[in-house]
This record gives structure tokens, sequence and C-alpha cells, in this order.
């Protein structure tokens, strides 16, 4: 599977090391529309994780990307209340990177990434504050050449 940015990819492997389902880019909501009714302006989530019932946004890096998701995810919410969308900025992308001892985040999935050192320190409530699980095995994601 193609991810626009490593970032992405990193946190996929981080949910699919513990067994948490994810869809990627899903769903597109449309958030204004012209005065012919077509679409001005939409946002697609990263992933969708079915069992927390959320959406979640990785955005790292460039500040101007992030002003805009942030305005795009406060227009989400407004549209769509019933939704749980959380964003998961730079300095908590980097937080799992050392953690977990990933590659440090680059702007394309293509680049070649350094990796930081795992941190051993006692671990805290597990990923997005649920219970930490049992790695599960990698397995292919539905449409990747496995």
């Amino acid at each position: 599977m193609e991810f626009a940015h490593n970032a992405e990819r990193q946190f996929a492997a981080l949910l699919d090391f513990y067994g948490i389902d994810w869809e990627y880019e899903p769903h597109s909501f449309v958030l204004e529309e012209g005065p012919d009714g077509c679409p001005t302006m939409a946002f697609t989530p990263d992933f969708l994780l079915p069992a927390f019932g959320c959406y979640v946004e990785v955005t790292t890096l460039d500040q101007r990307l992030v002003t805009k998701k942030n305005r795009k995810v406060r227009l989400l919410r407004e549209h769509r209340p019933d939704l749980d969308i959380r964003i998961i900025y730079q300095r908590d992308y980097l937080d799992l990177c050392v953690k977990y001892g990933l590659e440090a985040p680059q702007q394309h999935a293509d680049r070649t990434p350094a990796v930081l050192p795992a941190v051993t320190a006692g671990e805290g409530p597990g990923l997005l504050g649920a219970r930490a699980v049992e790695p599960a095995e990698p397995r292919a994601r539905p449409g990747s050449a496995a």
C-alpha cells in the first residue's frame, strides 16, 4: 500500500504491531460547497480505526499544512459532531517514534529514514488510551503486494 507520507506508513505499522484494524483514507467529507452545489473543500482523514470508532489524522513537519488540517478538522467537527476525529501532531508522532523505536519522520515515504533509539522506560496507557494488547503478527493489508 502506498501512503502519502512516511509518518502514515509508520503509524500503520504501529497499528499492525498492536493488532489494531485500520482503514486508510476510507472516507472523504465535503466541508464547503460552491453556489452550484459542487464541493469546494473536502477532508479525507488518514485512518479510520473501526474498533475505536474514530478517525486519526497524522500531521508532521510543515506548519502550513498543520494549520490547514486544523481548520478542516474544526469544520468537520462542526458539520459532523457525531464523528470522533483525532490529530496526531509532530511532537506526538516523534514521541511515538522514540518510544517504539520507529524511523524518524521524513517528508516523503521514498526517502531513506533515520532510526531513532527505542525507549524502554515505563509504559504509558497504550495507543489512544487503550489497554495494550499482545503484538500481532504482521499481516498484509487489503490491496497490498505482500
